[in-house]
């Protein structure tokens, strides 16, 4: 999945023209490839799709016009694009009243580090967790964070052969899970993997399952 670059986004003029559109079909997009975890967390697979989206909306809101500006931002989000062999997490954790929230906050510490993933029955693949900063401290930790589960090429195969897919949280005060995710859900990030940057062998295999031919 590339990343994004100048030429992929529009100008300010330009987005305030056709924002109505590109929200619609965002909103869309994003059905499919967010999942609620619980009663009070949801899970956002980012993708080149919604990560433009920010974009375009974080130069709105900031009137940035300017290459080095636009370049910032650009830096700044294309880390939150998965590379094929990865998938990419916004988890955001909801509680609509404010103390709720700040009560929530103090009993989840280490909460995104128990987050789960499990391609059928092979063994779960825990987040990495907030690689670009520290999101938590000895008091709290932040309604958001960003995650990134690495897949592996035989993972990557079993979803490609329509093997169901589970996430779920392990956290002493938190435990939920989504077992299977929707098949519809499922199909979207499947079609997020590829071979970039699989060994060779993974790679042919694939090659040769495109042409056609029966992998086991």
């Amino acid at each position: 999945m590339q990343r994004l670059s100048r030429a992929d986004l529009m100008s300010l003029e330009q987005y305030a023209a056709e924002r109505a559109r590109v929200r619609s079909e965002v909103i869309a997009h994003k059905l499919l490839r967010n999942v609620q975890v619980g009663p009070n967390m949801t899970w956002c697979f980012e993708d080149r799709t919604t990560i433009r989206y920010q974009v375009l909306e974080m130069l709105r809101a900031e009137r940035i016009f300017e290459s080095e500006g636009i370049q910032g931002e650009l830096d700044a989000y294309n880390p939150l694009i998965p590379d094929g062999n990865n998938w990419k997490v916004t988890l955001l954790l909801e509680f609509p009243d404010a103390e709720e929230r700040r009560v929530a906050l103090g009993r989840l510490i280490g909460v995104e580090d128990r987050c789960w993933m499990q391609v059928g029955e092979m063994e779960r693949v825990f987040a990495i967790a907030d690689e670009d900063l520290e999101r938590e401290n000895a008091d709290k930790t932040s309604a958001v964070h960003f995650l990134r589960f690495d897949i592996t090429p035989p993972m990557a195969q079993a979803m490609k052969n329509n093997a169901p897919l589970s996430v779920g949280v392990d956290h002493e005060n938190y435990r939920h899970s989504v077992s299977p995710l929707p098949q519809r859900v499922r199909d979207a990030l499947s079609a997020d993997l590829d071979c970039a940057g699989a060994p060779r062998s993974w790679r042919r295999c694939r090659r040769r399952q495109s042409r056609g031919s029966t992998v086991s």
